[in-house]
């Protein structure tokens, strides 16, 4: 039984065990919070100790044109999903000031600086900011720097999977609060454990991808989270070529043979199940500040 780093509850139970087939092989569990639905990550690596679990050069959010059937699916799909995403974040609002948290390499805010907004980023990898800086001219702000931005001076904050690598939710969501202006959007990108690809692949589904991903979200939890904030939830979208890519790796962590094909079919049958539940691999949750 472990305590719940959100809501503090010690009723948890073992959801899952499993391994961090990504990479190190090392062993894991996940506990469920009974009270406010969030499953968590056990043991969960922070500060330095957490960063020899993203050392790896096929962890493909932190690189940039690797060779390989892997890295050339996932860059197949990013081309898609940042249309999609941009999309996403700005209908609807006049061209303003963007924070991308977690911003990898940089792609979300070359799109966004593209169709004209003022862009600004916060990324935790020294190699991945190097990218970044490349591309956008300007060196992203580390973690560290959250107190160098003043406060309401965005009015669109996004946070592509990234929530789920925050050990500290409620440090996280105070900031959110603090930067984001009143009326501003706030756009969540997080994979969904209720979705079909994840109770097929059980403990090898790729998108549990312990320790990197300490915390494990549904709707449910979202909601119970964001509860006592100044954040409205305004709608749910998808990411539907989510569940192609996480089937795929999931498959690879299976040793099955035809790894892709099998992938692409359960990435298949999750988004016709989620057509009418809504419960896609991937779920972009939408909020404006109140």
């Amino acid at each position: 039984m472990k305590t719940c780093p959100w809501c503090g509850c010690s009723d948890t139970t073992t959801y899952i065990q499993l391994k961090d087939y990504f990479l190190s092989q090392e062993d894991f569990e996940i506990f469920e919070c009974p009270n406010c639905h969030l499953l968590f990550t056990d043991p969960r690596p922070a500060g330095q100790d957490a960063v020899k679990y993203y050392q790896s050069e096929n962890y493909l959010s932190h690189q940039e044109n690797k060779k390989g059937l892997i890295p050339r699916l996932y860059e197949f799909v990013k081309s898609f999903n940042l249309r999609y995403k941009v999309k996403l974040a700005s209908t609807g609002l006049a061209n303003g000031n963007v924070l991308d948290i977690g911003c990898g390499v940089g792609d979300f805010l070359v799109s966004m600086k593209n169709v004209g907004w003022s862009v600004m980023g916060i990324e935790p990898s020294a190699q991945a900011r190097e990218i970044a800086y490349q591309r956008l001219g300007f060196q992203p702000l580390t973690p560290m720097d959250y107190s160098q931005l003043p406060d309401h001076s965005f009015d669109l904050i996004t946070m592509w999977h990234v929530l789920e690598h925050v050990d500290d939710l409620s440090y996280q969501i105070q900031q959110l609060q603090r930067l984001l202006k009143p009326g501003g959007r706030l756009l969540l990108a997080l994979p969904n454990f209720t979705s079909f690809d994840a109770k097929h692949y059980g403990q090898y589904w790729a998108a549990w991808d312990v320790p990197r991903h300490l915390n494990h979200f549904c709707p449910d939890s979202i909601l119970a989270i964001f509860k006592d904030s100044s954040f409205q939830l305004s709608d749910i979208q998808k990411l539907k070529w989510d569940a192609f890519y996480i089937s795929f790796l999931s498959e690879t962590y299976m040793h099955h043979s035809l790894a892709l094909l099998r992938g692409a079919i359960v990435g298949l049958r999750s988004n016709l199940k989620a057509h009418n539940s809504g419960m896609y691999s991937s779920l972009v949750y939408r909020f404006y500040k109140s």
